[in-house]
């Protein structure tokens, strides 16, 4: 196993505790910069936390409350997180792309007391939605934060009201719930404590050698686990946060090439859009001050790494593996090779543990594709389901993650596909991942994903689901499968059914939302674009 470096990051098992002493340790640093050039120091997050600690206080939020919230990426919405800390709540973020049905299904099942929203954020009223949910949902109050041009709303209440900071808080309870995307099924609540957060923050800071110099983009929502991670990074090592409340290409690139980012990215959309506007602009490298472009979250193109390398700056993309159960359980490093950075997720870090299981339960040998299966400090303590429990772990407290991937001779992970992402065409298994990255390289495309779709004579039939590089002159079918020819790909597996579409559909991480493709797709095998077979 590789070794990795700690680069004198702060040591804390509980949040709050990890504010106060980043305070008193580098009180004048900035903590982060918004998108309107709004800077604080780690004093003054400390200080507009405890203000708005004190209002939740005065609104009558204690310890063990749950707190349902639902903020845009500000350094309030940070600062407010870290308040619900100080005040020994029980947190639960959830992404401003949920709608009344996931917010009222969310909020009545963790038994939340109180509902944070903004008024409105990117034209939608949260203000309304928070009242509807309201009214469903019994013991639920709600605060609604006016809108202002910088999304804060807060008015701030008294420190001196707070009740003294605990000193036996245990770093090992319930303190976070998050929910997952939603992609294939309902979102399911997972439990998180404050420890494991901080160790998977860790892994991010020892595997990257993050330092006190680096500005850091933090363009992940901050009620992802995610953007939670980052902010924590941020008061481990004393580094500065370079956040926006929402994402916008060319303003956001503007944005750190003027604070000068070491380290950029948050995912695949950001990192395509950063591309684009390097060639548009003619400008390589993009940001001449980047030591990586952050990757993870989604499936990468093999050649991603090198373009971003010329293109954007630093060592290309640096990439990590996780998951809402177990964030931040690998990363890569700045001393990877380029195809490591080009093919692997990093190795894990932080008492973090990797193991690649086969057919049978069997371990898998050194490149043998399995299940990756993974536990350690960072790694959820259940679902506020517990009926989920019993599937989701294996007699050893490994987590079935259901990708497939394998470990290399210093264990690095790669990542090849999900367990649910195999097709089967006429009792054959063919892995769409495998038919996707032959097809990235078809000069009339975009952008892609493959998709299994019913058929009444194989089984099911390969799907491509592509976007027009030129929007004058569509893929086809008839096109795409002459591309293939051109690869190594066999023709058993090619699609046989092409749609042409404005975007691939994708959660904010840049997941693709293949179940919404499936569900469009299912169509009558008579379609002039599909194969007849």
């Amino acid at each position: 196993m590789l070794a990795v470096k700690n680069h004198g990051a702060l040591h804390a098992s509980a949040v709050w505790d990890l504010v106060a002493d980043r305070a008193a340790a580098t009180p004048t640093l900035e903590f982060a910069v918004d998108e309107h050039g709004r800077r604080f120091t780690f004093e003054e997050c400390q200080t507009l936390s405890e203000g708005i600690a004190a209002t939740l206080h005065a609104r009558g939020v204690r310890a063990g409350d749950v707190v349902s919230w639902q903020l845009p990426n500000t350094v309030e919405a940070m600062c407010m997180s870290l308040a619900l800390s100080r005040l020994g709540a029980v947190q639960n973020p959830v992404i401003p792309m949920f709608r009344d049905a996931e917010v009222e299904f969310i909020t009545n099942q963790v038994g939340a007391s109180l509902l944070i929203v903004p008024r409105e954020f990117r034209g939608y009223d949260h203000g309304q939605l928070a009242e509807r949910v309201r009214k469903v949902v019994p013991g639920l109050d709600v605060l609604v934060l006016e809108a202002t041009g910088d999304y804060s709303g807060w008015e701030l209440g008294d420190p001196s009201s707070l009740p003294t900071v605990r000193t036996d808080v245990d770093a090992d309870a319930i303190a976070w719930i998050f929910y997952t995307s939603g992609t294939t099924a309902a979102p399911k609540g997972v439990k998180h404590t404050d420890r494991g957060l901080l160790a998977a923050s860790m892994t991010f800071v020892s595997n990257l050698e993050v330092m006190q110099e680096d500005r850091c983009a933090a363009f992940v929502p901050i009620a992802h686990v995610g953007g939670i991670a980052h902010m924590l990074h941020s008061l481990l090592v004393g580094h500065s946060l370079i956040i926006s409340a929402a994402f916008a290409p060319e303003a956001n690139a503007d944005q750190l090439i003027e604070e000068k980012a070491t380290l950029v990215g948050s995912g695949l959309p950001f990192t395509n859009e950063y591309l684009r506007l390097s060639r548009e602009r003619g400008i390589a490298p993009l940001f001449p001050h980047s030591r990586a472009t952050l990757g993870g979250g989604s499936g990468r193109p093999a050649g991603l790494s090198g373009l971003t390398k010329e293109h954007l700056g630093g060592v290309g993309i640096i990439s990590g593996y996780g998951m809402t159960e177990c964030p931040y359980i690998t990363w890569g490093t700045p001393h990877d090779t380029d195809e490591q950075h080009a093919e692997f997720e990093g190795i894990p870090c932080s008492g973090g543990q990797v193991r690649i299981v086969g057919a049978g339960e069997s371990s898998a040998s050194v490149g043998e594709i399995g299940e990756i299966r993974v536990r350690g400090p960072q790694l959820f303590h259940g679902y506020v389901d517990s009926s989920l429990d019993s599937a989701a772990f294996d007699k050893d407290g490994f987590f079935r993650t259901g990708d497939l991937g394998f470990l290399d001779q210093d264990g690095r992970l790669a990542v090849t596909g999900r367990i649910k992402d195999i097709i089967v065409r006429k009792m054959e298994n063919i892995s769409a991942r495998e038919v996707e990255e032959a097809l990235m390289g078809d000069p009339s495309i975009a952008d892609l994903t493959v998709i299994g779709v019913p058929d009444a004579k194989s089984g099911e039939r390969v799907c491509a689901v592509v976007v027009a590089a030129d929007p004058g002159n569509f893929p086809t079918l008839e096109s795409v499968q002459k591309y293939l020819r051109t690869t190594r790909l066999n023709v058993r597996k090619f699609p046989e059914q092409v749609e042409v579409v404005e975007a691939i559909p994708r959660n904010p991480l840049g997941k693709i939302s293949k179940p919404e493709l499936q569900k469009r797709y299912s169509k009558d095998i008579n379609d002039s674009n599909v194969e007849k077979v």
